[in-house]
């Protein structure tokens, strides 16, 4: 996911693509032990991606504070 496409997603569905991918990602973890995986890079995208989901949530969690 760009950053462009995270920013523009609201806290729901920022919440649901964490879920989505946190799924996958453990999904990817088990069929790694079955099978190595084509691409392995796989792995170090859906960490970022939710590292950048995470991130924005963080941050539109401080705006709300400083608004409140």
């Amino acid at each position: 996911m760009r950053k462009e496409e995270i920013a523009a997603m609201s806290e729901k569905e920022l919440l649901d693509s964490i879920k989505e991918l946190e799924d996958r990602l453990a999904d990817l973890t088990f069929y790694k032990v079955i099978e190595p995986p084509q691409n392995p890079m796989v792995f170090r995208n859906s960490r970022r991606a939710i590292a950048r989901i995470k991130t924005r949530l963080r941050q539109l969690e401080m705006q709300k504070a400083t608004e409140a």
